[in-house]
């Protein structure tokens, strides 16, 4: 006998519709899964067996071919167990067809029969309110992330048993669902503060102006001067993730499993990866692509700490996704788009041992070793990065001053304010941030004055800046006149986003 049950296969941070059926007919006690499974959706077999037996069922001793369609799209991932259980015993005349395909089933199934969670609950919900379906089956683990769709039943089940007695209508199981607006705001609390920094003011300045207009940084300093700890505190002065972004962000997180059974990420994600990362794990890849690091920060910070250390092939593929704000990735069984709308964070020691023109230690490294060390960063990707700053390591006078360094919610204001022009400026088009603007942009808005023309000629000739750093001047530039409320960018608006080229300065 021939039974169908609904599922969803993960594509991308979509998903799509999945039809399990299974056949059950005379011949040798052997079960057979076609359709491009990998190699969890083929122990299933095993899975499922022992869940059937465990939970009370009869597994039926004959020929079962269970069939994955469409079948020319890989199917992964342990989800597929839930279903192909209850496709077994639909096929043996014990679940109405109908209720079968009003719902998407999902979860894996432990050998007692219970049902554990799965990867990308939200978009398979998604996936199910575009198919009009009545609603999904899942394990609870993932009931609040598949809840933040609404319009679709989302019916946590705790083993198969559960699952298969609801589906007869033997028991009654209540739809989950979440206030999504409460969630989004009980979740917005950062734990750290910009005011547990010591010193460090310009530093700080720099990345207000960063966070205001949206622009990549890299900080150069010792070891122990507070890089790391002012990278961290950096999304708790970006703008507020608005709900869209927050539903966007958790997309990415959900096909990858970090949910933790919360509903919505809600806060700026911040990602560290180490340096011994692969550009795979970094930009995304595999047989069947998944996000990397760069997406997982999607709407918030990509931290790279000793950026030297990072291998160069990993560093190059970076430029692409930080300029288009995606990254598509093509295999052989097609190509997937992940969302890339990150700001990059770098951090690195001004040489080899950590302690060039630290005033306090002498550098033991020469100018050779110091060149090469620096040569690990290839002149296109520091270009592409909009503020340099150097990070000297902190006094014992700022360490010792207990007085509160102002607070993440003062600058986040600020941050605000400048944020606010640039929607206005940037109404009706695709771009949000300075940061975002194309040549012609920069002719349209930056509108220097004469003496702020001669301040940039003077520094471009004595400094050498490629065109590209040119172009990064002029939009820190526009920046910093947005924090001071001005139309024009003034010679002092110029002269403070040449100090944020501290690299290009140090190689002339």
């Amino acid at each position: 006998m021939l039974a169908t049950v609904l599922s969803s296969a993960v594509h991308g941070i979509d998903a799509l519709l999945v039809e399990v059926e299974v056949d059950i007919a005379s011949g040798l006690p052997q079960m057979a899964v076609v359709g491009l499974p990998e190699g969890a959706v083929k122990e299933s077999k095993d899975r499922v067996r022992s869940a059937l037996k465990n939970s009370g069922y009869e597994f039926p001793p004959r020929k079962i071919t269970i069939n994955l369609a469409p079948a020319d799209i890989k199917k992964e991932g342990s989800a597929y167990d839930l279903p192909i259980a209850l496709g077994i015993l639909a096929a043996g005349g014990t679940l109405p067809p109908a209720k079968l395909r009003e719902y998407s089933i999902l979860g894996e199934l432990s050998l007692d029969g219970r049902v554990k969670s799965v990867r990308g609950a939200l978009p398979i919900a998604a996936a199910a309110k575009d198919k009009q379906l009545r609603g999904i089956l899942l394990p609870p683990d993932n009931a609040a992330e598949a809840a933040v769709v609404h319009g679709v039943d989302i019916i946590p089940v705790g083993t198969l048993a559960e699952a298969f007695e609801f589906l007869r209508g033997e028991r009654t199981i209540e739809a989950v669902s979440v206030d999504l607006h409460s969630v989004f705001a009980n979740r917005t609390h950062y734990d750290l503060d910009f005011n547990d920094v010591k010193g460090q003011e310009h530093v700080k300045r720099a990345l207000e102006v960063a966070a205001g207009g949206g622009h990549n940084v890299i900080m150069v300093g010792p070891p122990g001067s507070g890089k790391t700890m002012l990278a961290k505190r950096l999304p708790t002065i970006l703008p507020a993730l608005t709900l869209a972004e927050a539903i966007e962000t958790t997309r990415v997180h959900s096909v990858m499993g970090l949910m933790d059974g919360h509903a919505l990420v809600a806060t700026r994600p911040f990602r560290s990866p180490h340096h011994t990362i692969s550009d795979a794990g970094l930009i995304g890849g595999g047989t069947i692509p998944k996000p990397g690091e760069v997406s997982l920060a999607h709407h918030g910070v990509l931290f790279l700490d000793e950026l030297p250390e990072f291998r160069k092939n990993v560093l190059e593929v970076l430029r692409q996704p930080l300029e288009e704000m995606r990254i598509t990735i093509s295999r052989a069984v097609g190509s997937i788009t992940y969302p890339a709308n990150v700001m990059l964070v770098a951090a690195m020691n001004p040489c080899p041992c950590g302690f060039y023109g630290d005033p306090q230690k002498d550098c033991t490294c020469s100018t050779l070793q110091i060149q090469r060390y620096r040569a690990k960063i290839s002149g296109p990707l520091l270009d592409g990065i909009d503020i340099q700053v150097e990070v000297p390591a902190v006094r014992y006078k700022e360490l010792a001053d207990q007085a509160p360094g102002e607070s993440s919610e003062g600058i986040r204001a600020r941050v605000d304010r400048a944020r606010e022009v640039q929607l206005e400026r940037f109404r009706g088009r695709k771009i949000f941030c300075n940061a975002q603007m194309n040549a012609r942009d920069l002719k349209r808005y930056r509108r220097p004055d004469a003496a702020a023309e001669k301040l940039l000629e003077t520094a471009m000739t004595k400094l050498g800046l490629s065109a590209r750093a040119y172009t990064r001047i002029l939009k820190v530039a526009r920046t910093i006149a947005d924090f001071d409320g001005q139309t024009d960018v003034a010679a002092a608006h110029v002269a403070e986003a040449i100090q944020y080229r501290s690299l290009d300065r140090s190689f002339h």
